[in-house]
C-alpha cells in the first residue's frame, strides 16, 4: 500500500535509513495500534529517526531503538527534518 506524501508530511514508510522527522499525526482505525504507539512515546511533536528498513524497520524515539510492525509503520506521518 502507497501512502502519498503531502505539504503536511508523508507516511513513515517512505523514509529512507538515517532520514530523520517529527512526528506530525498517528492515524489509524485500530484503536490497539495508536495505544500501542503512545505508550511507546511516538506522539505529535515527536522527534523520531529511521535507523533501518530492512529485515525490520527501526526506528530510534529519544535513546531508546524500537522494531515496528508495518501496521504501526503506515499509522505514522512525519515531517522530515534536515539532519
Amino acid at each position: 500500500m502507497f501512502t502519498p506524501f503531502s505539504v503536511a508530511g508523508c507516511s513513515l514508510e517512505l523514509l529512507r535509513a538515517g532520514e530523520r522527522g517529527i512526528v506530525t499525526s498517528c492515524k489509524s482505525q485500530d484503536e490497539t495500534i495508536l495505544t500501542k504507539l503512545m505508550s511507546m512515546g511516538v506522539i505529535p511533536g515527536t522527534n523520531i529517526t529511521l535507523e533501518q528498513n530492512f529485515p525490520s524497520l527501526i526506528i530510534k524515539v529519544g535513546n531508546t531503538s524500537l522494531a515496528l510492525d508495518m501496521e504501526s509503520i503506515r499509522a505514522i506521518y512525519v515531517r522530515i527534518i534536515a539532519n
